[in-house]
């Protein structure tokens, strides 16, 4: 049974993408839509064909805007043929997941986001259920019972593991040694990590493992269906970022975690990146841990956009050989300036990145 469940995934995504996404040694030809426009960008991508040449220039790195087909037999070259942006879009949709692939206005599908999608529906509203419960537990309670809160949080890694499990969906984990010793020291750090994906976050819960941690998230995703409710529940620290008065609260919110012996966790990019490269640290990111004299681990999440861009609306295949959550050292916060810290903890980050998600600069 174990194994059927196993192979429910993988079997979906060689129907999706006629086999080209179900084998880690074929992850090479699953691109990204920078990484596709990057390529190109660079050089021509040549296909072999019966009867015609193709050669394809980009105008620029992020829009394929004209293909120029030349025919080999006579070698002269026909005017080009604009495309749309939804036309160009669906071209790489279906290059990423398949000839089964479409648009909609919420982002792409294929049948294995299709199954990503249901089962996440289904699980997650077995865990608003249970949610609702414990709402209601700790409001007969007077907010006396759990105050750690622990049971959100676990509740939150149930679904996360289990949606994991039923889609193939787990990161590999490099390093993780460091994050089991680190549990056994009974010290709290403070987790940070590149942003590029919706996956990053049960990544880095898989990651972090059955320990109680919160996030600190802008106060925007409380108004996320079943998620806002887990967010405000678990007593994950939201910030406001327009707000000043918020932000102290949230300052010393975190803190207050830290000292209770609850880890932390957060994206110091603040935001999603949509060119799947790191981008510059917000300012203040790393106060609470400095503050509290908590150390820093630093973690590199490699390959989700690769599963997950931005413009689906779900995986479009299993994460299996293609992402991975690498763990650094920790680094002390204490003794060390804003500046320092900042620039440390994104080395790291950095030398765990590939090529492609590193920065320009």
């Amino acid at each position: 049974m174990k194994l059927a469940f196993a192979s429910l995934p993988l079997l979906i995504a060689v129907i999706s993408t006629e086999g080209f996404t179900c084998h880690p040694s074929r992850a090479h030809l699953i691109r990204s839509a920078q990484v596709g426009s990057r390529r190109i960008h660079e050089g021509s991508i040549n296909k072999r064909s019966i009867s015609s040449r193709c050669s394809i220039s980009l105008q620029s790195a992020s829009d394929a805007s004209s293909i120029s087909v030349a025919s080999s037999a006579d070698s002269s070259t026909s005017p080009s043929s604009k495309l749309t942006k939804q036309q160009a879009r669906l071209l790489q949709i279906k290059s990423e997941g398949g000839p089964l692939s479409f648009n909609t206005k919420y982002g792409a599908l294929n049948p294995f986001a299709i199954y990503y999608g249901l089962t996440s529906i289904a699980l997650g509203l077995i865990w608003f259920a249970a949610l609702s419960f414990m709402q209601i537990i700790y409001t007969v309670t007077g907010d006396k019972f759990d105050k750690k809160r622990r049971i959100p949080v676990f509740l939150s890694h149930v679904w996360g593991y289990t949606l994991m499990f039923l889609t193939g969906c787990f990161p590999k984990i490099e390093n993780g040694q460091i994050i089991r010793q680190f549990h056994k020291s009974k010290r709290k750090a403070m987790f940070v990590s590149n942003h590029n994906s919706w996956l990053d976050i049960p990544f880095i819960g898989y990651a972090i493992g059955w320990h109680n941690y919160k996030f600190v998230a802008k106060k925007e995703l409380e108004r996320v269906p079943i998620l806002g409710k887990a967010i405000m529940l678990s007593r994950n620290v939201c910030v406001d970022r327009k707000d000043r008065k918020s932000q102290l609260m949230t300052l010393k919110s975190g803190m207050k975690w830290l000292e209770d012996g609850v880890n932390l966790c957060t994206f110091p990019e603040g935001t999603r990146s949509r060119t799947n490269r790191l981008m510059p640290f917000l300012g203040g990111a790393f106060k609470m841990a400095q503050k509290a004299g908590a150390p820093i681990i630093p973690l590199s999440i490699v390959g989700a956009a690769n599963v997950m861009p931005s413009h689906w609306m779900f995986p479009y295949r299993p994460a299996g050989g293609v992402c991975k959550v690498v763990v650094h050292e920790p680094v002390e916060s204490v003794g060390k300036t804003e500046e320092e810290l900042n620039r440390e903890v994104r080395e790291k980050i950095i030398e765990g990145l590939p090529e492609e998600q590193r920065p320009l600069e």
